[in-house]
């Protein structure tokens, strides 16, 4: 049996966390940061944040956009289990996060992403399960059509907002500029594969649409 999930965000970090992300390092190494599409982030009830996943920056970006701050609620990442070992893992289990093993997702991992929407959290996925430099096309895991799917037949219909973020170069560099965009939300029509998979695609061109006002704002092309 697999071990129970531990996570939560603790009270005497999450300050420290904030200050030392957002208003140290995002502030220190990019000469600007703009959110982008604000009114299409819900303020309360359960959520499903999507974004493209471009940088280890990503994880400082969401939660600017996103977070305590802006709502009053944090950003609980579901993250690879690699990333959930030793002093990084430490820190990220007491920030919210929570591991999925990416090569056989267990149903540990799924139930307690469940319940963090049924207690009304936004929970972060990223759909392309690992940062991609490239940003051609989009190529989609099954994994948030399946969420969606199983909180829906839970009685729970979770908004999926597409993320889109940009940066002025494909590895950032220091002082470069950074973009977050939120496209409007999505629902899931219907139950099954079918359902499923035709979220999956409004999904990925969403996102790629996101990632394309974002990009046009940092001037990357």
């Amino acid at each position: 049996m697999a071990d129970p999930i531990r996570s939560e965000v603790a009270p005497w970090l999450a300050p420290v966390a904030m200050w030392a992300t957002q208003d140290l390092a995002l502030r220190c190494y990019f000469k600007s940061t703009k959110v982008l599409g604000i009114e299409h982030l819900p303020r309360r009830g359960p959520v499903l944040l999507a974004p493209t996943h471009r940088s280890r920056w990503d994880a400082l970006m969401l939660p600017m956009a996103a977070g305590r701050r802006i709502h009053g609620r944090d950003c609980r990442f579901m993250v690879t289990t690699t990333e959930m070992v030793g002093l990084q893992g430490w820190f990220l289990e007491r920030l919210g996060c929570f591991a999925i093993d990416q090569s056989k997702p267990g149903t540990s991992s799924l139930r307690f992403a469940l319940d963090l929407l049924a207690q009304g959290e936004q929970v972060v996925v990223f759909p392309e399960g690992t940062i991609r430099r490239d940003q051609r096309e989009l190529n989609l895991e099954p994994g948030l059509p399946r969420l969606a799917s199983l909180a829906q037949l839970k009685g729970l219909r979770v908004p999926v907002v597409p993320v889109g973020l940009a940066y002025s170069h494909p590895i950032p560099r220091w002082w470069d500029r950074a973009a977050l965009c939120f496209g409007a939300p999505l629902l899931l029509n219907g139950t099954g594969k079918t359902a499923a998979a035709e979220l999956e695609e409004r999904l990925a061109k969403e996102m790629r649409s996101a990632e394309e006002a974002a990009r046009a704002w940092v001037g990357n092309s």
